[in-house]
């Protein structure tokens, strides 16, 4: 076939331009892959910020406060809920170091002014009355306080004092002018047992002994009075 020289004749792209042409293409591939990447990566992070959210804010519905003592079922991942458990708002318990005594609006108190010194709390099972000064400031340590009054059978106080002795931030005595035969407190939480034997005392010890509710965490439950003051 004869080629007419009058017309110019249509040329192969140099090797050079070709590659320059290759490389933009993968370039431009490349770059698409990453900013998918980054898209896919923020919209898992946004899901993930969006779950924990939700799960934080169903475990505050589920320990709502209820600043007046009633009843209420509470709990977290150690034990579950606690039937009867309950709760006063931590912000308005007071914790002013006052000397003298202190009206609480609770039998035994969960929280509030107490005294500088505190009982020690370390498995210390006492067998007279604690003054309640003394005492609330154990709770403050992350203490849990174990009382009963005369309707408790013997065998349960003595079971719960064995309790008490072998876990360290409790203590325990008698309180005459509660309601329950046993109650438990720890700051701003209370609940009342049937017997030494009722399952929500190792719930209670559980999430209570030194939990998420104590002020002071890391203060000492030893160094306080190993006796009732006079």
């Amino acid at each position: 076939m004869s080629i007419d020289p009058r017309y110019p004749q249509p040329q192969a792209p140099a090797p050079g331009a070709r590659s320059t042409r290759n490389r933009a293409i993968a370039i431009g591939l490349s770059a698409a892959v990453v900013a998918g990447l980054v898209a896919f990566g923020s919209f898992l992070l946004l899901e993930n910020s969006a779950a924990d959210e939700k799960s934080d804010n169903a475990s505050a519905a589920q320990d709502g406060k209820h600043p007046d003592g009633h009843d209420g079922s509470h709990g977290d991942a150690k034990g579950g809920a606690i039937e009867g458990l309950k709760s006063w708002d931590a912000a308005k318990l007071g914790r002013q170091h006052v000397a003298g005594t202190v009206d609480y609006p609770m039998k035994p108190p969960v929280g509030g002014d107490h005294n500088a010194s505190w009982m020690n709390c370390d498995g210390d099972v006492y067998e007279k009355a604690l003054p309640d000064v003394n005492a609330v400031h154990s709770l403050e340590h992350g203490a849990v306080w174990v009382t009963y009054n005369g309707s408790a059978a013997e065998t349960d106080v003595a079971t719960l004092a064995e309790r008490v002795e072998r876990t360290p931030f409790t203590l325990m005595s008698p309180y005459a002018g509660q309601e329950g035969a046993i109650m438990l407190s720890a700051w701003g939480k209370q609940v009342t047992v049937d017997s030494a034997d009722d399952p929500r005392v190792e719930q209670f010890l559980g999430q209570f002994v030194q939990g998420a509710q104590t002020p002071e965490p890391g203060a000492p439950c030893t160094g306080g009075l190993a006796t009732v003051p006079q």
